[in-house]
């Protein structure tokens, strides 16, 4: 749940817990090595390394094992970085945990869960509260606004507002808008929509109430105009390749964080609470089952925009042999693939 240009990686002193930068550590997590935890800087890394360091130094005196964090704006970075073996594990949203899965040899193995218990989050357009914009305005695809986009690789940026809102109704946001703006970070749009620097721009629920909980007044100066289906919460990917000793530490520290009622557990949570983050649970790789299916959605329309009958065909046989899989885990486990 995100300007993406560069790594960004800085100290860390709390607990012991170091930065680890892009060329930061030896690959293969270990005794001998550091476990290198990847966290997506969906906002200033300054912010995110002092949201994450309690939390890391937590990890690392839990685990018995040197924690390095590894933060990054951009997704691709992130995935890189893994396939790589320059990280372990890590925070991902669900289209970059995706294809960490695929190209970074990651596997699921948890995923947060809202702290509010209105688990799942939404993709949203954005305008200045004092703009009367509707989003029939913005739709009119007149080349008279000027759009902000996430990463190509962000749920809720790129992929919800793509599959829910423009490839529907077969609009290319390059070629409706007077200025797109692609690959900018939440933060970044939500600034721009408030100070007038852009009409309309793509961003999160979450990210939304983030900011008005800190006190950012930005957050009150721009108005929801469209909103998506409920996104399923952010995964947590590890390599497959981890020692299992390694996994079982990791894992048994995660599923446990914040539970219970003793004074630890409650300071716990706080530390998470400021991420949005009530907790974690146990996944796997089906969680990322419903993103597959909106990927393959978008895929479909735009092949249905090409007229080309078996390029359709095929992305429609594609889209639904993924939709009967989320159909099949879910009568077999009669919970939605995304609480899986």
């Amino acid at each position: 749940m995100i300007t993406r240009r560069a790594i960004i990686a800085s100290g860390l002193a709390a607990g012991g817990v170091t930065a680890c930068g892009q060329n930061g550590g030896s690959p293969g997590a270990g005794p001998s090595g550091p476990i290198r935890f990847s966290i997506l800087s969906t906002e200033a890394a300054q912010s995110m390394e002092q949201y994450w360091t309690p939390i890391l130094a937590d990890m690392q005196s839990a685990t018995g094992m040197t924690v390095k964090p590894f933060f990054s704006s951009n997704y691709t970075l992130l995935i890189e970085a893994m396939q790589a073996k320059k990280t372990d594990l890590g925070w991902f949203s669900n289209r970059s945990g995706l294809e960490a899965v695929r190209r970074a040899g990651g596997e699921v193995f948890a995923r947060t869960f809202d702290p509010s218990g209105v688990d799942g989050y939404t993709s949203v357009l954005i305008v200045n509260a004092r703009s009367k914009l509707t989003l029939p305005d913005v739709l009119r695809c007149d080349k008279t606004l000027t759009l902000g986009m996430g990463d190509v690789l962000s749920t809720s940026g790129t992929l919800a507002p793509m599959t829910y809102l423009f490839a529907p109704r077969d609009i290319r946001p390059a070629a409706c808008f007077k200025k797109l703006r692609s690959g900018a970070s939440h933060q970044t749009n939500l600034y721009a929509v408030a100070a007038g620097q852009l009409d309309v721009a793509t961003n999160n629920s979450a990210s939304l109430l983030l900011n008005r909980q800190r006190g950012r007044h930005e957050a009150d100066e721009v108005r929801v105009i469209w909103r998506s289906p409920i996104l399923p919460e952010d995964p947590i990917i590890w390599r497959k390749d981890l020692d299992p000793a390694i996994k079982e530490k990791l894992r048994q520290f995660l599923l446990t964080y914040g539970q219970g009622s003793s004074a630890r557990a409650e300071r716990q949570r706080g530390y998470m609470a400021r991420l949005n983050i009530g907790g974690f649970r146990p996944a796997d790789d089906s969680f990322l089952l419903p993103v597959r299916e909106m990927e393959a959605t978008e895929l479909w329309l735009a092949a249905k925009q090409t007229g080309d009958k078996r390029q359709i065909a095929d992305a429609r046989q594609s889209l639904d042999a993924i939709t009967a899989q989320r159909v099949a885990l879910e009568a077999r486990t009669r919970a939605p693939a995304a609480d899986q």
